[in-house]
This record gives structure tokens, sequence and C-alpha cells, in this order.
């Protein structure tokens, strides 16, 4: 059978051959997915796991259409068409376009397909549209940790022993600190401010720290760019539509359900009023017709 000739477990090396699509077309891994596990895809059914391992392991970049699937796997187009729907209605793939910016200043929509080896609902898919993908929650209960900022300043005393802080002067400073990474700062950068060309002796490092945390903060970095326009469109007759018109990536009459009746709107009152006038002077010319000379 074709399914037992492609298993998951026989996939690592396949990504070396399959052919890429043109340059910027082709598959896009989803973000922020799950580290890779034997159980990915241990929902789907046996055809239907094995491509969509098959596809986990390509390159962003790579030709995920389904002529070009039916060159490389043992089904034929019909059967590849029917199981990337069903990969789509499990959440693991979208299909669309995505809008870019040339170099040139011009535009253009490339047509993207996303895969997400972790199964993503209609929702997270909607948000990932406008470019604000919701977060993983952590399985792991969060610990009590000392920060970054904590970290560095409780460890100057090392590099540099006039620069000893307490505990409490790490707990003040910290806030301080932080902003500096928020603005991009390494932790280089930090030390080399906070070091460079110290008095001799430093008789209150605490207050000599803070002076530079203020006086030394570095910029804050440029806006981030703004996140592409994408839409999606429906996996069977490739309709485009804002996400929620397409659970499960297709369109309300590729799943089979009417759209709703769209009320007739009222006609202004300045419509009517000019089409009655318009009717009282053709009846008006018609009498003077008909009456006798």
């Amino acid at each position: 059978m074709a399914d037992a000739q492609l298993s998951a477990a026989s996939l690592p090396a396949h990504a070396l051959s399959h052919p890429m699509a043109r340059p910027g077309y082709g598959k896009r891994s989803a973000p922020d997915q799950r580290p890779r596990t034997a159980t990915d895809f241990a929902h789907l059914p046996p055809r239907e796991a094995a491509i969509a391992a098959y596809l986990d392991r390509l390159p962003d970049g790579a030709d995920i259409s389904v002529k070009t699937l039916a060159k490389v796997l043992p089904y034929g187009q019909c059967a590849l068409r029917t199981a990337l729907n069903r990969l789509q209605a499990a959440g693991h793939l979208r299909r669309g376009r995505e809008h870019l910016a040339a170099s040139d200043g011009g535009s253009r929509w490339i047509t993207r397909s996303w895969f997400s080896r972790t199964a993503r609902d209609d929702d997270w898919w909607a948000a990932f549209t406008r470019g604000d993908v919701p977060e993983q929650p952590s399985s792991d209960p969060p610990r009590q940790t000392r920060s970054r900022a904590h970290i560095l300043l409780a460890a100057l005393g090392r590099t540099n022993p006039a620069l000893s802080l307490s505990q409490a002067d790490c707990a003040t400073l910290a806030p301080l600190l932080t902003e500096w990474f928020a603005r991009g700062a390494t932790d280089e950068a930090v030390l080399q401010a906070l070091t460079a060309g110290l008095p001799t002796p430093v008789h209150h490092p605490a207050a000599l720290v803070r002076r530079r945390l203020t006086t030394k903060l570095p910029p804050e970095p440029a806006p981030a760019p703004r996140p592409p326009l994408r839409i999606l469109e429906c996996a069977r007759c490739g309709t485009p539509g804002r996400p929620e018109a397409l659970p499960g990536g297709r369109c309300s009459a590729c799943r089979g359900e009417r759209a709703p009746a769209q009320p007739t709107a009222p006609v202004p009152a300045p419509t009517i009023h000019a089409r009655a006038a318009e009717i009282r002077t053709a009846m008006s010319q018609r009498r003077r017709e008909k009456a006798p000379t």
C-alpha cells in the first residue's frame, strides 16, 4: 500500500532532493511551533500523517503544489488534493497571499502555503493573518528567578571590585538596566558603559552605576516594520476571504452552506419623489395627446 511505502519514520533525508519553488514562493513555516516529536501527527489518518510528516521536514521555499508532490510521493493528484484539504481542516495548513514591498519601491502579491507542525485553530490563523501571533501557553509552572539585569549587576563586583553592589542595590538598579536591554543593549555594551574610565577611588558604587545607567541610556530602537498584509484563500475554490469566513480553510459555498439572503435596501425618499414626478408628467402628456383638437 502507498501508506506503507511512505511512513513518518522513513523521511529524514528526503528534503535534500525535493524540488524548490520559484524564489519567494513555496512552503512557509508558521512561527512559534513546538519541538518536533514522534506523535506530532498521530491524530491524523495514516495517509495524511505521512504527508504531513513529509511536509514538516521540507525547508522553507520547497514546492508543495499538488503537481510537484504527485511526482515525489506515491499518491495521485486527487488523493493529494484531498489529503491537503484535510490537513487544512486539521489546522496544519493554510493557503493564501501575502503583500510584499519590493526594493524598487513597488509591491506585489505572493502566493503562500503556510505549514504548521503544531495544529492551530481558526482563531490562531486569523491572528496570524493580522500579524498578531498569540503566544503558546507554557505547560511548565512559573519559577521565580533573578532577572537578567539583576544577575549582571550582581556580577559587576567580579568584573571590577570597585563596583561591588549589595543585594538591595541590585534590586533597586535592575529596572534601570532592564530598559537598556529593552532597547537592544548587549551584556558587553552594558559592562563597557559601567566600567570604562572609572574614577579612583569609587566612593559610592551604587550612585555611580545609577548615574551611568541614566545618562548613558541608549536611544530607543527604530519601530519594528509593519507585518505584511496577508489574506487567506479557500482550499477548494481559491476564493479569497477574511479568516472568519473560512473556518477550516473553506468558504461557505464549498462547505455546502447557503449564503443568507441579503435584505433589500430601502429606496431613498428623494428617489421616490422624483420617480413619482416623472410618472405624473408622463400621464399629463398622454392626456394632452388624447384630448380632441
